[in-house]
């Protein structure tokens, strides 16, 4: 048998559509590539706010759930904290700070 061929334990892995190499040439590259970065945003581990561990994990949509102290979170569709929510986080806090003066 050729060394260059695929063994039984080995199985061939996509070099660059990642995630998205279940839509085949479907849909074209470049919403595939929108779609691969939107796709691992919602996928990956962030870390929880409330126990500092990286164990929250995606439920639904913009419905985030820690499996260590399982509290449930309101976030992004496809991240847990969008930018307009750092934005609003922040203004509530310095109109905070501005009636406390």
């Amino acid at each position: 048998m050729a060394p260059h061929r695929l063994g039984a334990s080995r199985t061939k892995r996509t070099k660059k559509v990642g995630i998205t190499g279940k839509y085949g040439v479907r849909y074209g590259s470049s919403l595939r590539r929108q779609c691969k970065k939107l796709e691992i945003q919602q996928h990956a581990s962030y870390v929880c706010p409330f126990c500092g561990k990286k164990t929250i994990k995606r439920n639904a949509t913009g419905i985030w759930d820690c499996k260590s102290c399982n509290k449930t979170l309101a976030g992004g569709a496809y991240t847990l904290s969008t930018s307009a929510a750092t934005t609003v986080r922040s203004t509530i806090r310095r109109l905070r700070e501005l009636a406390e003066v």
